[in-house]
């Protein structure tokens, strides 16, 4: 957890720093014609750009630090969660939501969903569903800042470094950064709420929020701002330590949060690019909702604003900009959490609807287009969660077994019919398999620099094992079958009835046991690998008939005999060669104790 806390200093991303740079740019362009009245009005804006840019530094990477602790404590069981508590729409909202609110990010939980619908485990219309609830788990953000705990936040950053710097257990480790990550967004907060009180006296800058009274520039603004450092979560964030300091109405909050709701549909499209059309569909439906969302409320504002004023706290004792400041911040996070809620009440009767409109949006790609080998599992976004990130690795050996298992499936058939052009195909098939693997084997290699624990290192090197079996069985398929069958028709080869319909039957069961095998790994299927490993006695005796066959045709009075008994032979070493790779990924898949006694 350490090394993560260093790496996330430095991976923060660049529009972050480009936004970062661009606001201390305009600060300084711009306050040399203000210098006039800021003069008069006392302002220091050096002092005061430094101190608000390095609290929103701060404040942007406590609530990254946040995150990817919560990941990294929750990702595991959230999966679970999500997995098993989608069977209807409706629970696919409150368990988006409820999955959100634990992880803090809207994008994982899409690219879960994404995952899910590809595995053929969730319907597109049931996704819609848990997308619509992510965003009401997105509000939790704005509920916890608008808390006036800035006080603790000091002390938080304190125990969460204990925690993080001096415990042995990494679960404490995790609980502490996600505790750092807290406290440093409310210190964040905090600096940020004091570098901008004298603009309280500044009457420019009060003009420009004034403008933020009309809806349409509000959500422009905060779209802009939310596209740029790509979270809706810490642009709410922001307009409510605005408002602490009572320089935006209620209004303008809500209308900044809409803006906020929309900008992080960037985050989602950028997410989906190069991914599969599910991925790029999930996108599309976060999309639309939102943006449906907010323009079905951007002429009901002023209805809005009445109800959470009447819904929250008041404090009629103050007057002016000190009961706006009082009142506004928790006024715009109801609004907030109110907005989604409502939008998700009244979309999730047409999640049929959505899924229909995102297909013909996002239509399937043409079937030339489906052979390149790219990887359909291995999301970026999800390396920081490594027990997730595992599983992903897990699902795209399932795809690289499915090339697998066709160029299996077809290399008997080539081999015994002497079909070049099939043969060829195979060998064209193994290349994916290859770049398919090699994206695999890079992407554990980067898993395993995150701060594993000691199950999920055990897992890594397993999966690591399980694909590096399969490519071999690939490579066994295309480097010596294939040269089999171009050899045999060289040589005018020709196989019997009889030799046939016995290769055909060893076959099938070699087939069926790197099915079990793949669909194993895969799905982390104990009982699928202990099939393909108590299938070891019927092979072998498959393998003893075979030889004996074999061996009572080496003297039948045909043509080319010896070349075709070596053929032949040759053909069940490799088909034996194939079981021993399935058997030993099968293995991987059993515990520790359970696969030595298989071995």
């Amino acid at each position: 957890m350490y090394s993560s806390l260093r790496l996330a200093c430095l991976n923060l991303s660049v529009s972050r720093f480009l936004l970062l740079a661009l606001a201390v740019l305009t600060v300084f362009s711009v306050a040399p014609a203000y210098a006039d009245s800021a003069a008069e009005s006392g302002i220091n804006w050096w002092n005061m750009g430094m101190t608000l840019f390095g609290g929103l530094a701060l404040f942007l990477f406590g609530m990254e630090q946040m995150a990817d602790a919560l990941k990294a404590v929750a990702g595991e069981r959230m999966k679970v969660i999500l997995a098993k508590l989608t069977t209807n729409r409706f629970m696919g909202a409150a368990t988006g939501a409820f999955v959100t609110a634990i992880i803090q990010s809207s994008s994982v939980t899409t690219v879960l969903v994404v995952g899910f619908i590809t595995a053929g485990l969730m319907s597109m219309s049931q996704s819609i569903g848990v997308i619509m609830g992510a965003n009401i788990g997105t509000t939790i953000t704005a509920q916890i800042v608008a808390f006036k705990v800035t006080k603790a936040a000091l002390l938080m950053v304190a125990v969460g470094f204990g925690m993080l710097f001096f415990s042995k257990q990494e679960k404490i480790k995790q609980y502490g950064g996600m505790l750092m990550g807290l406290g440093l967004v409310f210190f964040g907060m905090s600096v940020m709420s004091d570098a901008m009180s004298p603009l309280r006296s500044y009457q420019p800058f009060l003009d420009l929020m004034a403008t933020m009274e009309n809806p349409l520039i509000g959500i422009l603004v905060a779209a802009v701002f939310t596209g740029l450092i790509q979270s809706s979560s810490a642009t709410t964030g922001i307009v409510i330590v605005m408002a602490t300091q009572g320089f935006i109405t209620l209004q303008a909050g809500i209308a900044l949060a809409f803006g906020a709701n929309i900008g992080t549909c960037v985050t989602a499209m950028l997410a989906s690019i190069g991914k599969p059309r599910e991925a790029v569909r999930a996108a599309t439906v976060h999309v639309l909702f939102n943006v449906f969302g907010v323009v079905l409320w951007v002429g009901l504002i002023p209805q809005l604003a009445e109800f959470v004023t009447w819904l929250s706290p008041a404090h009629p004792e103050l007057t002016g900009t000190d009961r706006l400041a009082s009142e506004a911040p928790r006024q715009i996070a109801n609004a907030h959490t109110i907005f989604n809620v409502a939008n998700t009440i009244i979309f999730i009767g047409f999640t049929s609807q959505f899924a229909r409109l995102v297909e013909k949006l996002v239509p399937d790609k043409p079937i030339e287009e489906l052979i390149i080998a790219k990887p359909k599992y291995l999301d970026e976004e999800l390396l920081e969660t490594p027990s997730l990130a595992l599983d992903r690795a897990r699902l795209e050996i399932g795809n690289m077994g499915s090339r697998v298992r066709a160029m299996l499936e077809g290399i008997l058939p080539a081999v015994i019919n002497g079909d070049r052009a099939m043969l060829k195909n195979i060998a064209k098939i193994d290349d994916e398999v290859d770049i398919l693997h090699g994206h695999i084997v890079t992407y554990l290699g980067r898993i395993s620099q995150k701060a594993l624990t000691e199950q999920q290192t055990r897992a890594l090197i397993k999966l690591m094992g399980a694909s590096n079996d399969l490519e071999n069985i690939g490579d066994i398929i295309e480097t010596d079958m294939v040269y089999l069958g171009n050899e045999g028709i060289d040589e005018h080869v020709t196989i019997s009835k009889e030799t046939r319909e016995m290769l055909r039957k060893l076959h099938d069961v070699i087939m069926s046991t790197a099915e079990l095998a793949i669909d194993a790994v895969m799905e982390n299927d104990q009982q699928a690998a202990q099939e393909v490993i108590a299938l070891k006695a019927d092979i072998n005796r498959l393998m003893e008939s075979a030889a004996m066959h074999e061996s009572r045709r080496l003297v039948a009075a045909e043509p080319n005999r010896l070349a075709a008994y070596t053929l032949e032979i040759d053909i069940i070493e490799k088909l034996k060669r194939i079981y021993y790779f399935s058997k030993r990924m099968a293995k991987s898949v059993m515990p520790e104790e359970l696969s030595e006694s298989a071995a």
